[in-house]
């Protein structure tokens, strides 16, 4: 196995699947990537290699665990990090934090087809639900297969929009940071933590690691190539950190414009083009769905077997639940309490996975 020929295809692919779960409504319209780094200037954009570092971390330690301990249940990667007892509050937390974070992609797609297309506010959630119960559905190899394949188009593009947004208004680099602060003083911007872009980016990574864990874990079980799923979450932590930072800055650049704003990633694009935008905001829809997949697909497997009649009928029933959840709460409130409230608890779970990785280091040294 060390000395079989690594594929840059199924790399690639791991990567997309990596970034797709991660890229979802908040970063494709732009509203986390505001609370959580623009909000806070070039320090919040700096604070974002963190970010990198983390995300890399996690994301290959997820992997190796799954990878080796082949998990029935893959929520119980949190028992073999934290031990039983906590193990099972994160195994329960998980779950419904995991559903929360489905209904606010139902609440970006409606917002996406309110501000872009006009439509009705419920056509967009309601379309989404449907596609995303249908997928999860088909089953892990296949959601892997699908939104693996859509990851690094959706950040690729992400990056033409925060360059070429950036180009365009970087006349306003000198402005920004001063309306920055009258719109903070003002209470105009959310920022996500109170404890400075440190606390944001902490907060950040929590509420992603609860998002990746079991995903990466089943990922690791399944893997033909163990080397092949941890270079994919490297290479995708690193996708998905430039594609946040370019589009943090974009923002940054424009905050005058954009701070009250549901979708601020539409307004950078159709200032660019209007062609652009529409491009976009048909990224925006792409980007919630390979997110809202496997959030869906996590709840549900935890408590039935994939592709028993069971775990179909609750899927449908649980999808059908967030689709009216997501229709009927507003989606900047979503973001900013469940995914800051979350990410705190996430943080001890890094904390953690830290203290064991070096426990685990010096035990093979």
């Amino acid at each position: 196995m060390k000395n079989q020929k690594l594929r840059i295809s199924k790399i690639i692919n791991y990567a997309g699947a990596f970034i797709a779960l991660l890229i979802g409504s908040g970063f494709a319209t732009g509203q986390e990537l505001m609370q959580f780094f623009a909000s806070y200037g070039l320090i919040g954009i700096g604070s974002i290699l963190l970010v990198l570092i983390l995300l890399a971390f996690v994301g290959v330690q997820f992997v190796k665990y799954g990878n080796k301990y082949k998990f029935e249940n893959p929520n119980d990667i949190y028992v073999h990090i934290c031990g039983n007892k906590l193990g099972r509050f994160y195994d329960y937390f998980s779950v419904l934090f995991l559903f929360l974070s489905f209904t606010v992609m139902i609440a970006g797609a409606q917002a996406t087809a309110v501000q872009h297309y006009n439509a009705s506010s419920a056509i967009g959630g309601i379309v989404l639900g449907i596609a995303v119960i249908l997928t999860v559905i088909m089953g892990l190899n296949r959601i892997v297969d699908v939104i693996g394949k859509i990851g690094p188009f959706i950040v690729v593009l992400a990056m033409v929009v925060g360059l070429l947004s950036m180009i365009k208004n970087w006349s306003n680099i000198g402005l920004a940071q001063g309306q920055l602060q009258a719109l903070l003083s003002e209470n105009k911007i959310t920022q996500a933590s109170s404890f400075g872009p440190i606390g944001s980016v902490l907060s950040y990574v929590g509420f992603c690691m609860l998002w990746l864990a079991a995903f990466c874990a089943g990922i690791g079980k399944n893997a033909e190539v163990y080397e092949e799923a941890k270079k994919g979450q490297v290479l995708g932590a690193i996708g998905f950190s430039l594609g946040t930072a370019m589009m943090s800055f974009a923002i940054f650049l424009s905050i005058g414009k954009v701070y009250d704003s549901q979708i601020p990633s539409l307004i950078l694009a159709g200032e660019i083009s209007p062609l652009l935008a529409n491009i976009f905001s048909i990224l925006i829809m792409l980007g919630i769905y390979t997110t809202a997949v496997p959030l869906l697909w996590n709840v549900t497997a935890r408590f039935f077997k994939e592709g028993s009649s069971q775990f179909k009928v609750a899927t449908l029933i649980l999808g059908a639940i967030g689709i009216f959840i997501g229709l009927i709460l507003k989606f900047d409130k979503l973001v900013n309490y469940v995914y800051v409230l979350n990410g705190y608890l996430g943080i001890l779970l890094l904390i953690i996975m830290i203290i064991k990785a070096i426990k685990e280091r010096g035990d093979t040294n």
